[in-house]
């Protein structure tokens, strides 16, 4: 039994997302005794992109969701993300790489992260992450942080942009880059354990 027995975390990604923020997340919070659904989203994201293998997403160093290298609902489950609700929750975590890029334009991804914050659960995003927060709406006014390309739009969206590794503000934790996916999940149980 884990610090997170009995709470029940999402993570939403798309093509291309940075690999080792979606698997270190996933191994380290089910670890805790969370259980794990990834929301993958196989929609073609441009018009100039192929859509794929249908059902599939690959990560930027060819990770697939579904996790061919882990059991299918031992620890985690795969499901599209138009299944994702944001009351059968605790947390929603959003990886980096290009993934959020194509995410942040999906109006059903939009929404479902504003519900999640309307319901006060953890909205958690590394790297390119807040980029979805960013255009969800909910870091105004909120400390965090991300990776450095990012930097300009957090503050433009009303944030107050912290150099820190890892930034927890209420339910809303952010984090930079891989190297800070220590600090990231450590803020992230925390946040579910408040």
């Amino acid at each position: 039994m884990g610090r997170l027995s009995g709470k029940k975390v999402a993570f939403i990604v798309s093509h291309e997302f940075e690999d080792v923020e979606l698997l270190y997340p996933v191994l380290r919070l089910s670890e805790e005794g969370a259980g794990v659904v990834i929301g993958i989203c196989t929609e073609p994201p441009l018009s100039t992109r192929p859509a794929g293998i249908r059902g599939v997403v690959t990560g930027r160093f060819g990770t697939t969701v579904p996790l061919l290298v882990m059991e299918e609902g031992r620890r985690h489950r795969t499901c599209d993300y138009k299944e994702l609700r944001a009351e059968d929750f605790d947390a929603l975590i959003i990886p980096g790489g290009f993934s959020p890029d194509f995410l942040r334009i999906n109006s059903h991804v939009i929404n479902l992260v504003r519900e999640f914050h309307r319901q006060g659960k953890v909205l958690a995003a590394i790297c390119h992450g807040p980029q979805v927060l960013i255009s969800a709406g909910p870091l105004r006014g909120k400390r965090a942080t991300c990776y450095a390309a990012v930097r300009d739009d957090l503050i433009n969206a009303g944030a107050e942009f912290v150099d820190e590794p890892a930034v927890r503000d209420g339910n809303i934790v952010t984090a930079q880059v891989p190297d800070t996916l220590p600090e990231f999940c450590r803020a992230i149980v925390e946040a579910l354990t408040a």
